[in-house]
């Protein structure tokens, strides 16, 4: 694993101590990482969305496409 050091101003210093004690996090760099990990991922689903805004429609967009999109999410989140 790689090393970062960041330096902070004392308010959001005092700020992420705060987090690590109130939620859990054993150290700083553990609620760090949380962070960018969901930064990433929203990133991520900002990408799929816009690439999904920008594709073009296969099927009619219907009742029926939707529960067979919902019944396609439920499949893959049982993975």
């Amino acid at each position: 694993m790689s090393t970062m050091n960041i330096s902070l101003p004392e308010n959001l210093k005092h700020f992420v101590d705060q987090q690590v004690a109130g939620r859990g996090y054993g150290t700083s760099s553990e609620y760090v990482r949380e962070l960018i990990r969901r930064d990433r991922d929203r990133q991520r689903l900002r990408d799929l969305l816009l690439e999904g805004a920008s594709s073009e429609t296969t099927e009619p967009v219907d009742a029926n496409y939707f529960d067979s999109l919902r019944d396609r999410a439920l499949r893959q989140s049982s993975k």
